[in-house]
């Protein structure tokens, strides 16, 4: 009988139900060739190991020294390379493999973890900013910015995080196909999450007695805010890579 490692969850990238009256709206996964040729530097590898080769048949010809005098070590080389490759190879397919982007009516999940699988939560009120790189090939990605990003850990987080931002993490859908139409698509998504949290902010606020302090909400005229005074702010520009 097939194994299946993610059996528990209550449909795949999704560890539990979700509340009443959100649904999914998008799912998909990294393109894992992508993944080994940016964040695991397949490529870079491979350049590092054939100039190493011929550093090593140069140095043997300069020194008048055969030809078949550097095979052992070119082989050496070689072979070494193609490990390196491979194995980089295998860590970005598995990647691209186990990991699932999920963007529902209220939140981003981000399903991870080759060796021990993780879901990290990101409701819409805990984002600040959500940008948008597209690649020549439609194949790009969506760094997000929290308001705290006290509980994102970029070493756990990695791949899946904006390289280099180690003071302040920001998750990353890294690799995404059509990514144009994943930005899009979250924008509205958190977009009008905030309008429906304003209508419930100002709903409750007519309801309270006269003589009770009005709730967080968004004035008239005033960009659409979370309910809790945190302004959440969509960016779907495309940028070249």
């Amino acid at each position: 009988m097939a194994h299946d490692d993610f059996a528990f969850e209550h449909r795949p990238g999704i560890p539990a139900p979700l509340p009443s009256g959100e649904r999914v709206l998008w799912q998909g996964s990294p393109d894992w060739r992508t993944l080994a040729l940016r964040p695991f530097h397949v490529r870079k590898v491979a350049l590092w190991f054939l100039a190493i080769a011929l550093f090593e048949l140069v140095w043997t010809l300069v020194h008048g020294r055969p030809l078949g005098a550097a095979l052992p070590g070119l082989l050496r080389t070689v072979l070494l390379g193609a490990v390196a490759v491979g194995i980089l190879g295998l860590l970005a397919w598995l990647n691209g493999r186990v990991t699932i982007y999920t963007i529902t009516t209220r939140r981003i999940l981000i399903r991870f973890g080759v060796a021990l699988e993780i879901t990290m939560n990101l409701p819409f009120a805990e984002i600040k900013e959500a940008n948008l790189r597209v690649g020549p090939s439609g194949i790009g990605d969506i760094p997000i910015r929290l308001h705290d990003t006290r509980r994102v850990g970029y070493v756990v987080l990695w791949p899946h995080v904006r390289p280099w931002r180690l003071a302040r993490p920001e998750p990353m859908l890294r690799a995404v196909p059509n990514v144009a139409h994943v930005g899009a698509l979250l924008g509205a998504a958190i977009a009008e999450a905030a309008v429906d949290d304003s209508a419930e902010v100002r709903t409750s606020t007519a309801a309270a007695p006269p003589h009770t302090a009005p709730a967080s909400g968004v004035a008239s005229g005033e960009s659409a805010t979370r309910d809790d005074g945190a302004r959440t702010t969509t960016n779907v520009v495309a940028e070249a890579t």
